[in-house]
């Protein structure tokens, strides 16, 4: 009996893996990138979206399979790991769900949002509640093509969205490994004061927004000082990283944190697990993340 299941990011099913075995939950099956478990839900940082009472049901037709759905809920999204016709069909005869882009800054939909998949021609697998109210998990934004200088902005718009906050008019900011300015654009744009902290220079683009003053320096060599929001997409080793957001909580200096824990090669699980144990902080990994998990903090 499947009691879970946990939907993976293209290409990163092994870290997904990795972290539900060390917390022992066993996986039955993949369907796709859909891990399978006969275990209860576990809180798993590295899945997109996590299917919280996924149950099968029998279905001889394309009616039967969209009456079973309808008759629970309205609104479903589909995840087409295979028999995509048949899927398709089905989905023809559901109400449909307007998964439109959002326009940052923007919360994210409240209506509630099931998932369902064919684990066979006449076999459903579904979930009426589920941990993302996106289809497969994957936040979309109307994009900015023009004034941001790289796309890590998204990686920023998808944490603040999820995060549920983000920094108000005047809040002060300080962003560390800021170059070439992607994170500083998004505070800049929302009328935060933002220091931006690098080695590196800005472009130049980015430095002359109203607000923005800049530090040619070290990210690890600044001293923690009192800010309203600390962002932070430097490269780093993920335990060095750790260090430093420990060492700003530890001072009292930030009363929110938003950062990037990169992984080279191998997922660094012990790194991950001492983030997780900061408390007040949460760890999820974004649509727009690659092999990394966004850590998000707000002070108890």
């Amino acid at each position: 009996m499947i009691q879970s299941a946990y939907l993976a990011a293209e290409g990163l099913e092994q870290p997904l893996l990795g972290e539900l075995e060390r917390a022992g939950v066993t996986i039955e099956a993949w369907h796709g990138r859909l891990a399978l478990s006969p275990d209860p839900p576990f809180p798993s940082a590295w899945a997109l979206d996590i299917w919280l009472a996924p149950r099968e049901v029998a279905v001889i037709s394309i009616k039967a399979a969209a009456d079973a759905l309808r008759a629970i809920q309205r609104n479903w999204s589909a995840y087409a790991a295979a028999h995509h016709r048949r899927t398709a069909l089905i989905e023809e005869r559901l109400p449909p769900v307007k998964a439109r882009k959002l326009h940052f800054p923007e919360r994210p939909p409240e209506s509630h949002l099931g998932a369902w998949t064919l684990l066979a021609p006449d076999r459903l697998l579904l979930s009426a509640t589920k941990t993302s109210p996106f289809p497969d998990g994957v936040c979309r934004f109307e994009e900015d093509r023009v004034g941001p200088p790289s796309r890590a902005y998204l990686k920023l718009w998808e944490a603040l969205t999820r995060f549920g906050e983000w920094p108000a008019p005047g809040a002060a900011c300080v962003d560390l490994g800021a170059s070439p300015g992607g994170w500083t654009w998004v505070l800049a744009q929302l009328g935060a004061r933002v220091m931006a902290v690098d080695k590196a220079p800005l472009d130049p683009a980015v430095a002359a927004l109203p607000g923005v003053t800049t530090l040619q320096e070290s990210a690890f060599a600044m001293e923690p000082r009192p800010v309203d929001w600390l962002v932070c997409d430097v490269i780093a080793y993920p335990a060095r990283l750790q260090a430093l957001v420990t060492r700003w909580i530890a001072a009292g200096a930030a009363d929110r944190v938003v950062c990037t824990v990169k992984f080279q090669g191998e997922t660094d699980f012990a790194a991950q697990d001492a983030f997780a144990a900061i408390p007040g902080g949460r760890l999820m990994h974004l649509a727009h993340n690659k092999h990394e998990l966004t850590f998000a903090w707000t002070r108890p």
